[in-house]
């Protein structure tokens, strides 16, 4: 029971060790080079999306007896497909397009939904300060990535880089805990003899 114990936790150790060193690595290689970091995320993004979109056709098509709407599966399976072959095609513009596209979407719907969530709070005599600015402030990011898609491009990059950084440290505090979990349990478990 107890080599079984150890053996979870070495596993699980090397596991976050492993991913907590490669997250900060990444981190890192993303600072030292922005430009390919760029260009892998476009590649990335192509790559998503092609098989995003095999994976849905495949699905829309096990599917087709039981379900009557699947051709909307299958039509969704196919403009991922489209995209992703026009963004290897237009490699790396129309994937950065899209990353910018999708970012700005994100920030105004997310900002347009915290203020209205903000004022209905407010209604109800609610906080609600915090929110609204929140929503605000999302909405203007928003402005900015579509005024300025060269800086938004760089500020996502860095905010990856600090993501993977911020992660990468947390899995190792986590692996270095659960080593020293492991040795407390083995000293409890077979204590040394007392001189």
């Amino acid at each position: 029971m107890l080599e079984a114990i150890r053996e979870k936790h070495r596993r699980t150790w090397w596991s976050f060790l492993i991913r907590g060193v490669l997250a900060i690595v990444v981190g890192i290689l993303i600072l030292i080079w922005p430009l390919d970091s760029l260009a892998v995320l476009a590649l990335a993004v192509a790559v998503w999306a092609l098989v995003s979109g095999v994976a849905e056709i495949a699905q829309s098509i096990q599917v087709r007896s039981v379900l009557p709407s699947w051709w909307v599966s299958l039509a969704g399976g196919l403009i991922s497909c489209a995209f992703g072959l026009a963004a290897l095609y237009w490699y790396p513009l129309l994937s950065l397009a899209f990353v910018i596209a999708w970012t700005i979407l994100w920030l105004f719907t997310t900002g347009l939904l915290g203020v209205y969530s903000a004022l209905r709070m407010r209604r109800h005599g609610l906080p609600w300060g915090w929110l609204c600015t929140w929503g605000a402030f999302s909405i203007l990011a928003s402005a900015i990535v579509a005024v300025q898609p060269p800086a938004s491009l760089v500020a996502l990059l860095v905010g990856l880089s600090l993501f993977a950084i911020a992660s990468g440290t947390s899995l190792l505090i986590g692996a270095w805990h659960i080593r020293s979990f492991a040795a407390r349990l083995t000293a409890v478990v077979h204590p040394s003899p007392s001189r």
